[in-house]
């Protein structure tokens, strides 16, 4: 037999052993008898809804077990809101597992943004908590402000108040507003150490003998800091989105 012939001869004999393998795998045949069945998540979740879970996951296993790719699944379900990591795999007969981590929101970061605790960015969905604090700084600085945020918080906690701003400029500038709407100027160096100095002093400095309200301070100073009072009701002042 001509050498030609046998080696099509063959070509052919090993395309019709392998086209069953081609239809279960990609899905054409073979999903009836090895169906996916178990949808098993290994993580509790706060926030992701599990019904959208299964939405995701239900169309993308229905070809069967060997057309089921995970790779698809992962993106798929990494599009979905607080949804910060995902791993998929199958498991022998029926069964696809599923561990998802969620987004820990700590704050809002700019561009309808928020920051997680681990420092990530990602985009605020629906019905996020209007009353975390605001983040104000540049993208690669965002683990720097949560762990300021960490140290300075329970000082103005213990003071009476809390941070509802923060602002780290270009130049390192930090400044805060907090929650009853006073405006620290803290600078660039040790920028804590005067926010604890001046805390001590803060429920103090709030009893004006003339019922003005405390509306800014200038921390940036080696010996002492800079008021400046209010009337009560007036609006509060805010720092400016770029502070020096």
């Amino acid at each position: 037999m001509n050498p030609l012939w046998r080696l099509l001869g063959w070509s052919f004999a090993l395309l019709l052993l392998a086209m069953p393998v081609v239809a279960v795998v990609q899905g054409w045949i073979g999903g009836e008898r090895w169906p996916i069945r178990v949808l098993a998540l290994q993580a509790p979740l706060d926030l992701v809804d599990e019904a959208s879970i299964r939405e995701v996951v239900a169309p993308r296993t229905a070809a069967g077990f060997f057309a089921t790719d995970p790779a698809a699944i992962r993106t798929a379900l990494e599009a979905l809101p607080w949804v910060a990591e995902v791993e998929v795999r199958k498991q022998w007969p029926d069964r696809v597992l599923v561990r998802l981590d969620e987004h820990r929101p700590y704050g809002w970061w700019t561009q309808g943004r928020l920051v997680a605790e681990d420092g990530r960015l990602f985009p605020a969905p629906e019905g996020a908590d209007p009353a975390l604090p605001r983040f104000h700084g540049s993208d690669d600085r965002s683990a720097e402000m949560l762990a300021f945020h960490r140290e300075a918080r329970p000082l103005l906690v213990l003071a009476g108040d809390d941070l509802a701003e923060l602002h780290l400029s270009a130049r390192g500038g930090w400044r805060i507003l907090t929650r009853e709407g006073l405006a620290i100027e803290l600078g660039r160096q040790d920028a804590l150490p005067r926010l604890a100095r001046f805390t001590r002093l803060l429920p103090t400095l709030r009893r004006d003998p003339q019922g003005r309200v405390l509306r800014s301070a200038d921390l940036r100073y080696t010996n002492g800091f800079a008021l400046a009072w209010g009337e009560a009701g007036l609006p509060a002042a805010r720092p400016a989105s770029s502070p020096a």
